[in-house]
C-alpha cells in the first residue's frame, strides 16, 4: 500500500511525505497510536518510498521492489521478500536463528536485536538506496534489547532508517523515546471505518462502530457474524437476568456462560454500548429511563475495571447483575 491508499491519517502522512520531498527524513521514527489505525500501513508505505527505484521517495507500487516489500516469504519467518526491509517482532524468528533454545515469549529479546538489527545495520543495503527496520509492538523490547539497540539507533549509517510502531509509547525506555521522532496516528473517524468495512463487504452497524473505538481491525472483528451473534446472545441473557423474579435465578447467568476474561470484556463492552444507545434513544422523552440507562452503563464500566484488576470473570458478572437489578 502507498501513502495515498491509507485513510484517515492525513496529518501523519503529510509529515512523512514532506520529509521525503525535502530530503529531511529523520533516521528513526516512532509511530504512536491505537492498534488498527494505519501505523503499520504507513511504515510499509514509507519502506516502499525508500526502496523504490522507479519513483524514489514516493513509491510506484508496481515495480519488483515495491511488490517484494509487501510480499511475505512462504516459510517461517514470514518476512518481506525485499532484503532491505527488515521486520522485528516478538517470536517472529525461530529460536535457532537467534541462537536461543526456546522461542521468544515475553518480549523482543536482546538476541534478536543483536543478530537481526545490529549486525545487519552495520552493512549497506543489498540492492536499494536505503535499509529499513520496522519494529512491530516496539514497546515489547526488553530492557536488555533496548539497551543493545541504543548506539545503532543513535548513530546509524546514513542509509539506515528505523520505524518503531507502538500503541503503548510510555512502555518504551526514555532513552529509546529520546532517540526517535514521534508521528502520532489518531483513532479513525466513523465514516472512514464505514468505508473500510464496505471495502470488505461488511455491514457497519452502530454497535460495531462504537465498539471499534476508531480502530479498523476492531471494527472488522466486531462485524464478524459470529461476534455479532455472540454479543446479541449475551445482551439478551443479561436483560433476561434483570427481569428474573429473584436474584438467585438471575445469578445463574454466570454459570450458563462460557467465560474467559477477553471474551467477557468484549461482551461487557457490547452491553455498555447497548445501554448507551438505549439511553440516547430515551433521552428525547421526559422520563427517568435515560438516567437508568446511564446508571447501568456506569455499572458496566465498574465491571470492566474489576476485570482489569484480575477479578474472576464469573464473580465480575454476578456482581454486575446484582448491581444492575438495583438500578
Amino acid at each position: 500500500m502507498l501513502f495515498d491508499g491509507i485513510l484517515g491519517q492525513e496529518t501523519a502522512l503529510q509529515t512523512l511525505k514532506t520529509a521525503l520531498a525535502s530530503g529531511r527524513l529523520h533516521h528513526a521514527y516512532r509511530f504512536e497510536g491505537p492498534d488498527g489505525v494505519g501505523k503499520e500501513q504507513a511504515a510499509f508505505a514509507l519502506a516502499r518510498a525508500l526502496v523504490c527505484p522507479e519513483q524514489p521517495d514516493v513509491g510506484c507500487g508496481v515495480c519488483s521492489a515495491c511488490r517484494r516489500v509487501m510480499t511475505r516469504s512462504q516459510e517461517p519467518p514470514c518476512v518481506p521478500l525485499h532484503p532491505d526491509v527488515v521486520v522485528v517482532e516478538r517470536g517472529l524468528y525461530p529460536p535457532a536463528v537467534l541462537g536461543r533454545s526456546s522461542p521468544e515469549t515475553t518480549g523482543i529479546g536482546v538476541e534478536q536485536v543483536r543478530r537481526i538489527v545490529v549486525a545487519r545495520a552495520s552493512y549497506p543495503p543489498h540492492e536499494a538506496r536505503r535499509l529499513v527496520f520496522i519494529f512491530r509492538a516496539a514497546h515489547e523490547l526488553t530492557t536488555n534489547a533496548a539497551n543493545a539497540l541504543l548506539k545503532t539507533l543513535e548513530e546509524p549509517r546514513r542509509d539506515v532508517h528505523f520505524v518503531l510502531l507502538t500503541d503503548q509509547p510510555r512502555r518504551l525506555l526514555d532513552t529509546i523515546r529520546s532517540r526517535t521522532l514521534p508521528v502520532r496516528f489518531g483513532p479513525l473517524p466513523d465514516d472512514i471505518l464505514i468505508q473500510i468495512l464496505a471495502r470488505r463487504e461488511l455491514e457497519a452497524d452502530a454497535t460495531s462502530i462504537a465498539l471499534a473505538g476508531g480502530s479498523a481491525s476492531r471494527a472488522i472483528e466486531a462485524c464478524d457474524p459470529e461476534q455479532v451473534a455472540r454479543r446479541e446472545r449475551f445482551v439478551a441473557a443479561v436483560l433476561g437476568a434483570l427481569r428474573a423474579p429473584d436474584l438467585g435465578e438471575a445469578l445463574q447467568l454466570g454459570a450458563s456462560q462460557t467465560l474467559d476474561r477477553a471474551g467477557l470484556t468484549r461482551d461487557l463492552r457490547a452491553l455498555g454500548q447497548h445501554f448507551a444507545l438505549a439511553g440516547r434513544d430515551a433521552a428525547a422523552g421526559a422520563t427517568e429511563l435515560p438516567v437508568r440507562h446511564a446508571n447501568r452503563y456506569q455499572e458496566v464500566l465498574v465491571a470492566l475495571d474489576a476485570l482489569e484488576r484480575n477479578c474472576p470473570p464469573v464473580l465480575a458478572l454476578e456482581a454486575l447483575v446484582a448491581r444492575l437489578r438495583r438500578t
